[in-house]
């Protein structure tokens, strides 16, 4: 501890020009945007006036979890955010198809679709246009369906929330100044090492030297 009261200059110069730097650099973090999820049930309807035993009742079911990972690929690829973007062009809304992200997941069987965007009104017309898109266009994603419409069914409506900010963006400039700390005790322990000096008697004696004398310091 003496150490560091003897080098306290050297201790506080790293963290005062690091946040002196920081605070001529400061820029506030950008707003951490909109989010908003809903979930689909989906199905492959049967045949119209047929009358399902069980074991087509099955092929239904388990058709209908294919159908789930084939539109959770669809939802994430680019095809699908140009799809979203030009249903929003026919509205006359231009929102180009990397100003947003879409991430989609297969939760047992449950199609859940998750978008993000930087504008809260905008973000709600995102969301219906991909409501739409998946709802009318998933028989040109997925071939397999035979040019039949697969159906889904919104269990919630969507609701925008504002996203919260990043830890990161909240403890940039505290790790700075702690870094900044860190490295000024290294300087510090760094000069003690080097430097040569001998300051007490103490300090003398436990290099080996015998005190024959002491001039006391003068006040």
């Amino acid at each position: 501890m003496a150490i560091f009261w003897r080098r306290w200059l050297l201790v506080l110069i790293p963290p005062l020009v690091v946040g002196l730097f920081s605070a001529v650099t400061f820029q506030p973090p950008p707003a951490p945007g909109f989010n908003v999820g809903v979930n689909f049930l989906v199905a492959q309807p049967p045949s119209p006036g047929a009358e399902l035993a069980d074991q087509e009742r099955y092929y239904n079911w388990l058709s209908s979890e294919y159908i789930v990972n084939g539109l959770t690929d669809w939802a994430v690829s680019g095809s699908f955010k140009t799809a979203v973007s030009t249903q929003l062009a026919t509205d006359g809304i231009e929102v180009p198809p990397g100003s947003f992200s879409v991430a989609a997941e297969n939760v047992r069987s449950r199609l859940q679709i998750s978008i993000q965007h930087g504008e809260a009104e905008t973000l709600s017309h995102i969301v219906n246009a991909a409501i739409m898109v998946l709802r009318e266009q998933n028989a040109d994603a997925l071939p397999q369906l035979g040019g039949e419409t697969a159906v889904l069914t919104l269990l919630d409506e969507p609701i925008v929330t504002p996203l919260p900010r990043s830890l990161g963006s909240l403890l940039d400039i505290p790790l700075r100044l702690a870094i900044g700390l860190a490295a000024g005790l290294g300087v510090a322990l760094l000069v003690e090492y080097v430097d040569p000096t001998i300051r007490s008697r103490e300090e003398a004696e436990a290099m080996g030297f015998v005190i024959l004398g002491e001039i006391p310091k003068t006040k």
